[in-house]
């Protein structure tokens, strides 16, 4: 695989977040599995940037914060940190490169109360450096590399050693990466002219609203807000230079109107929130925002999660995956939602990307973005909805327009 790897790791400079000469590329990787990240940096400094700065991450120390430090301490944000953001992010507008990797059951049996509210006061503290990555100021790319306690998850009947090979093999393949980098690029290009063409159709037509039918109890009709662009793989960041959020990608997405999505949406899959694993969920939506919800597993977490601030019970995100794809045709549970999402149509929860509506990224005011139809929120949480029978209809007016059957697109 390690030819593989080496074209993963220049797929996300190139292709990924495009780095260009002189800019600077900030990666924030698990201590783990350090390869990628160091395959990154030389391809970045390939391209001539400036500058790779890494911040590491490491799961253990993660849990044992959690465990045993005081929840004022853990609420702390050092002025430092926020210093160290600044510089990075918004003055330097760095590249950003998040190498996800991350054991699904961390925080199992931790206190969620005080790990949600260390997570709001961190959210809180660096909120004003999240719209260089929603509004797309800067390239970003989230991908991934296997981990052994998350690969023995995933493939529990395979030895420790077996299991981390074979994750890493699954993400290479559904991420289209192959040894011949001149095929890999082939690959790429040819699915992001697939999905552009996707977001080009729904544009032309700019439903007023979707509604979503399936046998497991999904019927929901979702608003859309007027003058709402779905967008597709790729994204251009303020100079103009065109990046890909996330490897692997399979989705086109919108804002949904905040307040007007009225129905029960049945989760599809598991979702990992802040190291807990919740399943067998669902919403009841009305105006907008969640009045009701259960999980067999995980309630307490996803309580705590539609807690975190005013928008976190609206939607924030529609994202349109086909049920005829290569992470679904897999038929494995990833217990990661980078994959998982990619599996499954799905929405979000709390933040919309203001780039999904005209003139959205120039909106600073937030009763001008509510005017727009869009919800605002510390968190943005993907959960999956998709299923083999699920059904879009799609309304302009007094006309229907089929665009999910079977749970894969009718055009």
């Amino acid at each position: 695989m390690d030819k593989r790897i080496e074209n993963f790791a220049k797929l996300a400079v190139e292709f990924g977040v495009n780095v260009q000469k002189d800019e600077d590329v900030l990666i924030s990787t698990p201590v783990e599995n350090p390869e990628l990240a160091r395959l990154i940096a030389e391809e970045s400094y390939k391209k001539e940037a400036r500058k790779v700065a890494i911040d590491w991450k490491d799961d253990r120390i993660t849990r044992l914060n959690y465990e045993y430090q005081a929840g004022e301490t853990l609420n702390e944000v050092p002025d430092w940190q926020v210093e160290k953001s600044r510089y990075q992010i918004a003055e330097k507008k760095s590249n950003r490169i998040s190498i996800v990797s991350e054991d699904p059951d961390l925080l199992k049996g931790l206190d969620q109360v005080k790990i949600a509210e260390s997570i709001k006061a961190r959210s809180e503290k660096t909120k004003e450096f999240v719209k260089y990555t929603m509004n797309d100021i800067v390239s970003w790319l989230v991908i991934s590399v296997p981990n052994k306690k998350w690969a023995k998850k995933v493939f529990p009947d395979l030895g420790e050693e077996e299991a981390y090979n074979k994750l890493w093999e699954v993400i290479l393949d559904v991420s289209r990466v192959s040894e011949s980098w001149e095929e890999t690029k082939a690959n790429w290009q040819n699915h992001i002219d697939t999905l552009d063409e996707k977001a080009s159709f729904l544009n032309s037509h700019q439903f007023d609203k979707v509604h979503y039918k399936s046998s497991n109890g999904t019927d929901l009709e979702v608003g859309l807000p007027k003058n709402h662009i779905w967008m597709s793989a790729g994204s251009s960041n303020a100079k103009g230079d065109r990046f890909i959020p996330n490897m692997p990608t399979e989705e086109v997405f919108t804002s949904p109107q905040y307040d007007d999505v009225n129905g029960k949406l049945v989760a599809s899959k598991p979702l990992v929130y802040n190291g807990v694993v919740i399943d067998d969920f669902y919403f009841i939506f009305e105006n907008g925002k969640v009045v009701d919800f259960d999980a067999l597993v995980g309630k307490e977490t996803l309580a705590k999660m539609l807690e975190s601030d005013d928008g976190s019970k609206n939607l924030g995100e529609i994202a349109l995956v086909p049920y005829d794809s290569p992470i679904s045709n897999s038929n494995i549970l990833f217990y990661n939602t980078l994959f998982d999402e990619n599996a499954s149509c799905h929405f979000a929860l709390g933040k919309a990307y203001p780039t999904t509506i005209k003139d959205g990224a120039s909106v600073e005011d937030d009763k001008v973005r509510e005017e727009l139809g869009i919800n605002d929120s510390l968190i943005h949480e993907d959960f999956m909805v998709g299923t083999s029978d699920l059904e879009i209809i799609g309304y302009k007016g007094d006309e229907e327009f089929k665009i999910f059957e079977n749970g894969n697109w009718a055009f």
